[in-house]
């Protein structure tokens, strides 16, 4: 049985955000606005969608003062890195059964013989070339961060 997707990391923005921070190393954070730009969110949406993983325990932010000027980073808890494991574990136990094909447009039937037909779907299923569609380690997100804040937080201006 596959386990039920994670709604709260399967929306769209929420599961960009999840992936850019578990892309950090354990303890890294990003400042609000780098994390903003990185996603290309607004600072309402992302403020929206950050206050809902926060509450489910898979972020913590921090705001410290430097005078008059405030600043806000963002780090993936373990709870979090622990459920986007299990949504991406659940991911691939759905998407495991497809055939690289079975994505592929639909093309015009050919004249074959029942046998090649079943060589070919046998070939399908349980040849070498399963999965050679596509990996969905990162769900197609592009994980690489530029300047991760290692162990503490970084100015971004």
């Amino acid at each position: 049985m596959t386990a039920e997707l994670d709604p709260l990391i399967h929306v769209p923005t929420r599961l960009k955000i999840v992936a850019t921070l578990a892309a950090l190393p354990d303890g890294d954070a990003l400042s609000f606005t780098r994390l903003q730009d990185m996603l290309a969110l607004t600072p309402g949406n992302l403020i929206i969608q950050l206050r809902k993983l926060e509450e489910a325990g898979y972020i913590s932010s921090t705001k410290t003062r430097n005078g008059a000027a405030q600043k806000t980073t963002v780090a993936l808890t373990g709870k979090g890195r622990a459920a986007l494991g299990t949504y991406v574990r659940a991911l691939r136990d759905l998407l495991g059964g497809l055939d690289a094909d079975a994505t592929a447009p639909a093309r015009p039937p050919t004249e074959t013989s029942a046998g090649e037909s079943l060589e070919r779907a046998g070939d399908r299923l349980g040849g070498a070339d399963r999965g050679a569609g596509g990996d969905v380690r990162d769900g197609g997100l592009d994980l690489r961060c530029e300047e991760p804040v290692r162990g503490g937080h970084r100015d971004v201006g």
